[in-house]
């Protein structure tokens, strides 16, 4: 049994780390660390969470958790895991990081982004980006894992088949996203407001959202040549759930069902990615609460375009599910251990 601690207490990814690590039997909350509130029960913000953790939240101590923690998942904003994640360097600690804090190896290009200053180059080498799917045979060797942004988890998984097997375009590629107000935090802001939201779809951070140079950097990976991305997303009025519709220029002429036997090929020992049969194409509904990325595909023969859809629950497969099975993969245990549930429907 690993002894776990959860860092940032009070967010959604820690509120979730919780609810789908009580079912792990490998691994077991020993902390949750809140400098904010530490002395509070995690229960008198969450009441939903009675009688699963007593233990009041805890501040945080660097020396103490190196002695008392296997895992530590850190459920932080971005700009706290770059300052504490190399702290942990050279311990046995395993450090699995839910912020954007670790998925660029270029300190230039997080800063840009990001506009902080980045973690340590050393610590930025040493991360694994924990797409499980593509990099498991390094997530299974590695002490820092950086889970990949909500996002950047549906549109890879769902464009890398594609640009892995050159079947389109490297100029050509759109992604249309769209996420539920979950994805922004607890912390209340005029966007994420109910009246702001309400019965509307806003678009933001057109050009200048965080996860451009994580989706571009990892398709070129794939790719073995870069690649550059149009990428726009959009608030929709949920609470949570993602779902990114993906376009790309096909080299050649193909049929959806050419192009389905190939996802289903590449993803055939994922058991996290479903690829629906022709004709039928994910919804955010069909993934909720689950660890499960859906994938439809539709090739468009009158302007020769390949359609992409992929769906996941951003608060499991794009945080806290992801996170989980990136311990699982790093620990030696079954990688659905503990996550493979039916979605929640309706």
């Amino acid at each position: 049994m690993k002894n776990v601690a959860i860092i940032g207490g009070t967010g959604y990814g820690a509120v979730e780390l919780i609810r789908l690590l009580q079912s792990h039997q490998f691994m077991h909350i020993k902390k949750i660390i809140s400098n904010s509130q530490h002395g509070e029960q995690i229960a008198s913000f969450y009441p939903h969470l009675t009688e699963f953790f007593d233990d009041p939240m805890e501040e945080l101590e660097i020396e103490r958790l190196k002695e008392e923690a296997d895992i530590i998942f850190f459920a932080t904003p971005a700009g706290v895991a770059k300052e504490l994640v190399p702290q942990f360097r050279g311990s046995n600690v395993q450090c699995i990081d839910l912020s954007g804090d670790l998925r660029l190896n270029s300190r230039d290009e997080y800063q840009k982004w990001y506009g902080k200053e980045a973690a340590p180059q050393e610590t930025l080498d040493e991360a694994v980006y924990g797409l499980a799917e593509i990099y498991k045979e390094q997530i299974k060797h590695a002490k820092i894992i950086s889970n990949p942004g909500c996002f950047p988890t549906s549109a890879l998984l769902g464009l890398i088949p594609a640009v892995e097997h050159q079947l389109i375009s490297k100029q050509s590629i759109v992604i249309d996203g769209k996420t539920g107000v979950s994805g922004a935090g607890r912390k209340q802001s005029a966007m994420t407001h109910y009246s702001e939201t309400n019965e509307n779809v806003k678009p933001y951070k057109i050009g200048k959202h965080q996860h451009i140079p994580e989706i571009d950097a990892y398709l070129s990976e794939a790719a073995n040549e870069s690649i550059t991305t149009t990428f726009t997303t959009h608030l929709i009025p949920m609470t949570r759930g993602l779902i990114c519709t993906m376009y790309g220029q096909l080299k050649k002429p193909m049929t959806t069902a050419e192009v389905i036997d190939l996802y289903q090929s590449f993803y055939e020992s994922h058991s996290f990615v479903r690829v629906r049969k022709e004709g039928v194409f994910p919804t955010t509904k069909e993934v909720h609460g689950s660890n499960f990325c859906d994938i439809g595909i539709y090739v468009d023969e009158r302007t020769n375009q390949l359609i992409i859809e992929s769906a996941i629950d951003n608060l499991v497969k794009g945080a806290a599910g992801q996170a989980i099975q990136n311990a699982n993969v790093m620990n030696g245990w079954d990688e659905e251990h503990g996550i493979y549930h039916i979605p929640i429907f309706p």
